[in-house]
């Protein structure tokens, strides 16, 4: 299968935790489905200082995975928000 396109889609959208509300990053995200998955490459600003873990409560959201060759997030399913 193809690699997901380096640049990505214009549109930003912003993901929060669940349980704090904190922001978690800034994500180019195409479509306007559920966010399932975030591909590393289309983060624009990273808040967290562990990957797939919330920076105030601790609580994980993520897990790191591949999906099509590409290092991604695989959303766990209600630990986030995005707007």
């Amino acid at each position: 299968m193809a690699k997901p396109n380096k640049k990505g889609p214009i549109k930003t959208v912003d993901i929060f935790c669940s349980q704090c509300k904190t922001q978690l990053f800034k994500y180019r995200k195409g479509g306007k489905g559920a966010l399932v998955k975030c591909f590393i490459e289309r983060i624009s600003q990273d808040f967290t200082s562990k990957q797939g873990v919330c920076p105030q409560c601790e609580r994980p959201f993520a897990r790191e995975t591949m999906i099509r060759g590409a290092p991604a997030l695989k959303i766990i399913g209600g630990k986030v928000t995005h707007k």
